[in-house]
């Protein structure tokens, strides 16, 4: 069964083992500054199917990928490249998961789409329109 939040059933997700892994310590670790965040990210990470990297279809978000989003709230559509905090560079494009909207994207595919918080509490629609994996 399928955990809801805002009323809306989360959809399926697939993470790298060793993603997760890296993820659950990163978020153990960042924890005490918005406690709410991070457990939503733990959670993304519980519901997870964790498999290998080779068992990951290519058009999974996965960490270092390119992904097109468009957020329904807002209308916009963004391109980045979702990386790791010590990586995240906003000019070019690379942002770290360790920020709530970007959090939300690892795991869907393209066409899903999920409910999650900004910094702010507010509540966005993200959907998946495009993933590139890194070369």
């Amino acid at each position: 069964m399928t955990k809801k939040k805002s009323g809306a059933a989360m959809p399926h997700i697939r993470m790298i083992d060793s993603e997760a892994d890296a993820l659950t310590e990163l978020t153990l670790q960042q924890q005490r500054d918005s406690v709410r965040f991070y457990e939503l990210l733990l959670e993304e990470i519980d519901r997870a199917a964790i498999c290998g990297r080779a068992d990951i279809p290519s058009d999974v978000v996965t960490m270092g990928s390119s992904v097109t989003f468009t957020d329904e709230k807002s209308g916009a559509e963004r391109t980045i490249r979702l990386v790791y905090p010590a990586e995240a560079d906003i000019s070019a494009g690379r942002m770290s998961i360790l920020t709530p909207v970007r959090a939300g994207l690892i795991g869907l595919s393209v066409g899903q789409s999920i409910n999650w918080p900004d910094r702010g509490g507010a509540e966005h629609r993200l959907t998946i329109v495009a993933v590139q994996q890194p070369a």
